[in-house]
């Protein structure tokens, strides 16, 4: 959903390049629109998680419905690999060429 978000903000990016904008302000950019999606989608989970913990905690062998420290261990994982699947499409956004961004239509 990430690299769709870029290559659909391309010329825009291109012209934030073309103005001066750095590329790590770019990267930035994109970091920032994956950890919204990544802390929406967490907050859901969890509290789709915590609703449903009491009705699943037949199925949960060796945990405690509600034991905090596996939510935040599995939030941690997530956030890290999703901050992982971002690195690749912020890196292509810094590599638009504004030249060619500007030329697109």
């Amino acid at each position: 959903m990430l690299a769709f978000w870029v290559a659909q903000r391309r010329q825009e990016i291109g012209t934030r390049l073309a103005l001066g904008d750095t590329r790590a302000s770019i990267s930035a950019l994109v970091i920032r629109q994956a950890l919204a999606v990544l802390g929406v989608g967490l907050a859901l989970g969890l509290g789709g998680a915590f609703a449903l913990a009491q009705t699943l905690s037949s199925l949960l062998y060796g945990v405690r419905p509600r034991d905090a420290l596996n939510y935040a261990a599995v939030s941690l994982v997530l956030l890290a690999v999703g901050l992982l699947a971002s690195y690749l499409p912020a890196r292509r956004a810094t590599r638009v060429d504004p030249i060619s961004a500007l030329g697109y239509e």
